[in-house]
């Protein structure tokens, strides 16, 4: 499986999901520059890291959306590529219109940078195939616009769906008020597009890749798209 990480101007995970990707896989990793028009031409997974591309100017990831790179990124979705979309690159997928909704201010108004626990909701993905349904995890976040939103007939049908993957919660899988850094809409840290090949999630898998940065979980989620990948599946 090769991958292609997309380095915006901005861009400051692009190493991390580099490492995290080769060490937990072992499998080819390529930096790809936003100015680039083609994807290399054996790409099977692309992924968008967070960071704060363009300074986050105008809106989160509205810039980004808008790179020469990213019309060769939607093709490779829209073709059923698995694509990923961390943090910054959540909100790029939305400004792009591959995922719906928007990513706006934390509801304290502040950035919110710590670890936190998710819930897995569904395991018919492509990310997700190697946990149990109501797994909790816990990943690091690390972000100043993560509230998630949808208009609420929309957000039912996502929901109705089965179309969010993560949802934050506390240590037991409660998924109070408490346990929602954010205000996400129900708590969502994580969707898929309709055909599941396409996940945007706000947490941050590549900083949950070692024991050494603090925890492993994020290891069967890498684990879990290559197996996916391997099987043929999505």
């Amino acid at each position: 499986m090769n991958t292609a990480v997309i380095v915006f101007p901005g861009s400051n995970c692009d190493h991390d999901v580099m490492h995290a990707v080769a060490g937990s896989l072992g499998t080819k990793v390529r930096a790809v520059w936003h100015r680039e028009t083609t994807l290399p031409e054996d790409t099977d997974f692309v992924i968008l890291p967070g960071g704060f591309s363009f300074g986050d100017y105008l809106r989160c990831g509205a810039m980004a959306a808008r790179s020469p790179i990213m019309k060769a990124v939607s093709e490779h979705g829209r073709r059923g590529g698995l694509l990923l979309g961390i943090c910054n690159g959540f909100q790029i997928l939305t400004e792009s219109r591959l995922l719906p909704g928007a990513l706006l201010p934390n509801r304290t108004l502040n950035f919110v940078c710590r670890p936190c626990f998710l819930r897995v909701e569904n395991v018919s993905t492509s990310f997700t195939t190697l946990f149990s349904k109501g797994q909790v995890v816990q990943f690091p976040i690390a972000h100043g616009d993560g509230l998630y939103t949808l208009p609420e007939e929309e957000l039912k049908a996502l929901e109705d769906r089965a179309r969010v993957v993560f949802r934050y919660s506390d240590p037991d899988g409660l998924t109070g008020d408490d346990a929602n850094p954010n205000g996400s809409a129900n708590n969502i840290a994580g969707i898929v597009n309709e055909q599941g090949n396409i996940l945007g999630l706000m947490p941050h898998p590549e900083r949950a890749s070692e024991a050494l940065t603090g925890g492993e979980d994020g290891r069967l989620f890498w684990r879990s798209i290559l197996e996916s990948f391997t099987k043929g599946g999505r």
